[in-house]
């Protein structure tokens, strides 16, 4: 494209060519200007509007701002109410969490502790206009009460789960078991007519009457610390359960564990006989403590006792 330029000043017309990239660069610079005017008046608006004092930028401004701390309330809002309902849900679980705790205190013998209460009276009704929402300091206070009483009762069951577990250890270490599934009222613990001699003699156990055979099972949990052949108890057993405390098992006609083994309750360690000084197939069975002789009918009426519950039961 071709300009001719015509003045009273010029001696001679001037001739301008405009090329294509001339237009480019004129299209470009026009938008440059555009972005920097534009650019200039909204600093000058947005940063400078208070100082400059327009009412329109001024209220312009305000619902910007105002909406955007509305959006704010009602996201934290929406969380506060989650986390409202969320501790709800965590009240509901620590009142029968104490009073599950309680339970197991009456069973453990343990006293449940006084601090920290919870009141698990019943508790509901429609809700009606709720005087205020729950804020994040009272939010707060909730969470570290809740955490003082979880602290709390985790430290009672942690207690009797201690206690329940040491009585168990207790339980499965005391003979208490029945050694043969047999009658042990044959020949009771004390004085009695010796059987071989016919004069009177301490019986410093119990005799089970049963077949040769029959399983010979441990009383407790212990190791065993004599498993042999003895000229008066004839095939012995003998396991310590710890705390001064042994357990005997004599004329048995085989021997199922060693010296030195640990044995676990009801485990199978030797079979009805009659070796050593015996009459006839039967178990003899002996509790000492500090190695003197107790009676093993002590211990074991428990286990008579169990046995005839289930026995009615069924």
């Amino acid at each position: 494209m071709h300009i001719i330029l015509v003045s009273d000043r010029l001696a001679t017309a001037r001739t301008i060519t405009i090329t294509a990239r001339h237009l480019v660069l004129a299209v470009f610079g026009f938008a440059l200007t555009v972005l920097a005017v534009s650019s200039l008046f909204s600093y000058v608006t947005v940063r400078h509007a208070a100082e400059v004092r327009l009412p329109f930028l001024q209220s312009l401004l305000v619902s910007v701002r105002d909406q955007e701390t509305r959006v704010t309330q009602d996201f934290m809002r929406e969380n506060l109410n989650a986390m409202a309902v969320r501790l709800g849900q965590l009240q509901a679980r620590l009142m029968h969490l104490d009073t599950l705790g309680e339970r197991l205190g009456q069973l453990s013998g343990i006293r449940t502790p006084e601090a920290q209460p919870i009141d698990k009276s019943g508790q509901g009704g429609p809700l009606i206009s709720p005087s205020r929402a729950l804020t994040p300091h009272d939010l707060q206070l909730q969470i570290d009460q809740f955490s003082r009483q979880l602290e709390s009762k985790g430290d009672y069951l942690g207690l009797i789960e201690s206690e329940m577990i040491d009585e168990r250890v207790r339980k499965n270490q005391l003979p208490t078991a029945l050694p043969v599934e047999a009658h042990w009222n044959a020949s009771g613990f004390g004085w009695r007519i010796d059987p071989i001699t016919g004069a009177q003699a301490m019986h410093e156990g119990i005799d089970f009457i049963a077949d040769s055979g029959t399983p010979i099972v441990a009383a407790a949990a212990g190791i065993v610390i004599a498993a042999e052949r003895h000229p008066a108890y004839g095939n012995l057993v003998e396991i310590d359960h710890g705390n001064d405390l042994v357990t005997r098992y004599a004329h048995a006609s085989r021997i199922l564990v060693k010296e030195g083994v640990l044995v676990r309750r009801g485990q199978k360690i030797a079979e009805v006989g009659s070796t050593g000084r015996s009459t006839g197939p039967h178990l003899h069975f002996e509790v000492r403590f500090k190695g003197a002789p107790q009676n093993p009918g002590r211990f074991l009426q428990n286990a008579r006792q169990q046995k005839q519950t289930l026995a009615r039961r069924k």
